[in-house]
């Protein structure tokens, strides 16, 4: 198995950097061909999607639907997928980041009742208590 950052599956995904992105694809290819999953963090996918929404001006549907290309990958290995699938069904109804309703399911999955925020944005969510 091998891991990506995030600056790797961004070129991968993109194809903005033409040697970059021709580079991951050969190595993503290369660990594949050898048997093994290239996998992927919750964090590498938070990382992912500020990258798209900063960098790139991605919109939100774009965004849904590039996070679940990935998670349907199947040489993708997702660690915490579950919570991540959770995490994008709040995200793509609520009005808060993607890393915040990740943090709240990874939280409810430690055993968290809550998660305490100052995020206005999650006013109502009842995963959250807003400070």
């Amino acid at each position: 198995m091998v891991g990506l950052d995030t600056n790797v599956l961004v070129r991968y995904i993109t194809q903005d950097d033409p040697r970059q992105s021709k580079m991951a694809e050969r190595a993503i290819e290369k660990a594949v061909a050898g048997g093994a999953k290239v996998l992927v963090q919750p964090i590498v996918l938070c990382e992912l999607v500020w990258v798209l929404e900063s960098a790139y001006r991605y919109g939100k549907s774009e965004i849904i639907a590039v996070i679940e290309q990935v998670m349907r990958t199947v040489q993708f290995e997702i660690a915490e997928k579950d919570v991540i699938w959770k995490a994008l069904e709040d995200f793509s109804g609520g009005a808060a980041d993607f890393s915040d309703y990740l943090i709240s399911r990874a939280n409810e999955r430690a055993g968290a009742q809550t998660t305490l925020t100052f995020d206005r944005s999650l006013k109502g969510c009842h995963r959250f208590t807003l400070l």
